[in-house]
């Protein structure tokens, strides 16, 4: 992908992808937004790489999603927490799950609960001035006047 060319045009989704359009990155993100902090519990989590994993999590330092923290000196260990703009994707993450389980649960697959009533949440995107889900719209991509 060319980084380069993305990251600053006009397209909201380019520029997102430019951020997090890694397999890893989001489901470093994922684990993160389940309470996830350190290097060891990403990487027990996910069974990723270890060069792999500081590389993704460099990035989304670099990116704002992901906040680098020291928590110990001796050794020095870091420890990553959610930005704001972390936070703000993961509702993005629970409807890419609702999606994925919509379309591709032909197993058994997790799903979110709302910590306070214990109930099943079922992540749709709707349209914040009229609550429509937007897969009930007829939508199309407009571009920004020049």
């Amino acid at each position: 992908m060319d980084t380069e060319k993305y990251s600053n045009g006009p397209c909201p989704v380019a520029r997102g992808l430019c951020h997090v359009g890694d397999a890893w990155s989001m489901l470093i993100l994922r684990d993160a937004g389940g309470g996830a902090t350190r290097f060891d519990q990403f990487q027990k989590n996910l069974g990723i790489a270890p060069n792999i994993l500081t590389r993704r999590l460099t990035a989304l330092v670099e990116g704002g999603l992901l906040e680098r923290h020291r928590y110990s000196e001796h050794p020095p260990r870091d420890e990553y927490l959610l930005t704001d703009s972390g936070r703000d994707f993961l509702p993005v993450l629970f409807a890419f799950g609702a999606w994925g389980a919509r379309h591709f649960g032909d197993a058994p697959v997790s799903y979110l609960v709302d910590n306070g009533s214990g109930a099943s949440v079922d992540a749709v995107v709707v349209d914040r001035a009229t609550g429509t889900p937007l897969s009930d719209l007829d939508l199309r991509v407009a571009q920004p006047e020049a």
